[in-house]
């Protein structure tokens, strides 16, 4: 079996990995000059958080989700594993009840459970919920090992593929019969309609007074907020879901909100050097629910939403099984929400 796949995002790379390794030979086919200049997964956050993420999201995304936590470890040795941690001030207390009562696999933490797992949060909090099961890592680190794993198993990545040259390669592997894989997120909306953008913004900073060693949300009733650390002192600060189709630049007010949450956090981050800023549109079906689908002889992976690197590996595994002929993913396969969601 040879396979064409479009988009070299996380999505794009998990398929390929996937089919790769079940033995097709792969073709990865991507628009940008390089790894992640053209694809939202570039300015993810990285959390492996199905838990936290059942708080807003669908069983289903817990459910395909839950994959990631054993998938990247093994594709990516730098995933760290140390849970994640919620927490929110005296004010808002409420709002860390309220995100319990949606979720599950979690423990309550008093001020010394807080401080136990994270020592510079010491005395800043009395109430915080950990997910002990979850994880995070660094995108642009995971997706260039994806990339390297592929180029260990023999699989080209062709980079500053134009829309001509696209189709060229398109004719070919058809004429070949060869499998498309169709994993562009928003671009594919020339085939997709449904699909929407949903810009994130997001900045990093450094400091070197604060040390965390897992992902926190910090909960407020207009604008939550997460920190993932990156390592070195790098952290990422994001949170926002703007209804937009256009990567403009962040706004002023989301920059202010994010840095006055993480500065509510720990006021050292007052202090931080701001390392970059930037934005990514992330595509979404009207239900925020990931699809597979066949559309004439191309399969679709796409509505991935903002949970691209928690939701890649079980549907590039769904893709890659369907493709092969080895297994149907019903519970994303079907245009009809209610068909999709899990009990």
């Amino acid at each position: 079996m040879r396979a064409v796949v479009l988009g070299a995002g996380v999505a794009g790379l998990a398929c390929a990995v996937e089919l790769a390794g079940r033995g097709a030979a792969v073709e990865v086919l991507e628009r940008g000059e390089r790894l992640g200049a053209a694809c939202c997964s570039w300015y993810a956050g990285g959390m492996l958080a199905p838990w936290c993420e059942r708080e807003s999201a669908e069983p289903l995304v817990a459910a395909l989700g839950l994959e990631s936590l054993t998938w990247w470890p093994r594709k990516f040795p730098g995933t760290v594993l140390k849970g994640s941690l919620v927490v929110a001030h005296g004010r808002d207390v409420g709002e860390l009840r309220q995100f319990a009562r949606r979720t599950e696999h979690y423990e309550w933490l008093d001020g010394d459970g807080i401080a136990a797992l994270e020592p510079d949060l010491a005395g800043r909090f009395s109430r915080a919920l950990y997910f002990p099961e979850e994880g995070h890592l660094d995108p642009r680190a995971a997706l260039a090992a994806l990339a390297a794993h592929l180029a260990t198993l023999g699989v080209p990545i062709r980079f500053a593929v134009d829309a001509e040259a696209c189709q060229q390669a398109l004719a070919a592997a058809q004429a070949a019969d060869s499998a498309l894989i169709d994993c562009r997120g928003l671009a594919a909306r020339d085939v997709l309609q449904e699909l929407r953008g949903v810009k994130g913004e997001m900045l990093v900073v450094r400091l070197t007074e604060v040390s965390l060693s897992r992902p926190v949300r910090v909960l407020h009733p207009r604008v939550p907020v997460y920190i993932v650390p990156r390592g070195d002192g790098h952290y990422m600060i994001g949170a926002t879901t703007i209804e937009s189709d256009q990567p403009t630049r962040i706004t002023a007010r989301s920059l202010l909100e994010l840095l006055g949450a993480a500065y509510a956090l720990h006021p050292a981050f007052g202090e931080a050097e701001i390392v970059e800023i930037g934005t990514g549109v992330r595509p979404a079906f009207p239900d925020n629910l990931p699809r597979v689908q066949r559309i004439g002889g191309t399969v679709y992976v796409n509505g991935l939403y903002r949970h691209g690197f928690l939701l890649a590996p079980a549907l590039a595994r769904h893709a890659a099984e369907h493709v092969l002929g080895t297994g149907h993913p019903s519970e994303v396969m079907h245009a009809d929400s209610r068909q999709r969601r899990l009990a």
